[in-house]
């Protein structure tokens, strides 16, 4: 019977697709999950001990082989959920690491992603099936695989979006301050902002809004609490804004 279509019938063309013809690498997604300590002025990524073979003991990046019936976001996502109890945060896609000798398991690709989280929402689990900690960027341990590019990689990226997004609001609590907001910008950037000039560009940037409480630390006097207004432009100049 002729086709009307003229479509191509897969399952008799000679140049059928056959996929026991091709290697097929495994796919895993890696997160770069950055929050703030503003206690100690310190930008930290969260780790995870690793408890079997390929570099057992070591410390690594939440992540895992992304599933058949996922997307890679999705996969991302699952990874945020499982092993670290985040969900709805800031998560953005970085980068694809495909070294040839990167796993020692196998070839495999990783979809590198980043969140931006406050300390507070991610829950640190210290249990025989789990170790996650805490470590600033600045002072990283050992690390398996190649996370450690991964995560230079994912600094460097968010250093370049803070020059013109306001990526940076999702390190900080729903309501902070306009000390703490600047804070964020130079432990972030790595340099001293002037403080006249910031609160002045960031007030004329309309892009927050006084939530009406005051925040009081020590003896000093208290100073207003603010929130990103979630309607604002989100691409700010910020780098021009504070030079």
């Amino acid at each position: 019977m002729s086709n009307p279509t003229n479509e191509i019938d897969p399952g008799t063309h000679p140049g059928t697709y056959n996929a026991a013809d091709y290697d097929r690498p495994s796919v895993t997604v890696d997160v770069v999950i950055f929050s703030l300590s503003l206690d100690d002025d310190d930008l930290r990524v969260l780790l995870m001990k690793r408890q079997q073979w390929p570099h057992a003991g070591q410390w690594a990046l939440p992540g895992g082989f992304v599933q058949l019936g996922e997307s890679l976001d999705q996969s991302a996502a699952r990874q945020l959920q499982t092993k670290a109890g985040i969900d709805s945060v800031y998560l953005e896609q970085l980068y694809t690491f495909g070294d040839v000798n990167r796993d020692p398991r196998t070839r495999v690709l990783t979809i590198a992603y980043f969140a931006l989280v406050p300390m507070s929402a991610v829950q640190i689990r210290d249990d025989e099936d789990s170790h996650t900690a805490w470590f600033s960027i600045f002072d990283l341990p050992a690390l398996a695989f190649d996370h450690r590019a991964i995560i230079d990689y994912a600094y460097t990226r968010l250093r370049y979006k803070l020059e013109y997004t306001t990526v940076g609001f999702d390190l900080l609590p729903d309501q902070f301050t306009l000390t703490e907001l600047q804070r964020a910008y130079q432990i972030i950037l790595r340099e001293k902002l002037d403080k006249r000039n910031f609160r002045r560009k960031i007030l004329q940037a309309n892009i927050l809004e006084e939530t009406g409480d005051m925040f009081r630390e020590g003896e000093g006097r208290p100073a207003k609490l603010y929130r990103y207004l979630d309607d604002a432009m989100t691409e700010v100049k910020t780098r021009r804004l504070f030079p």
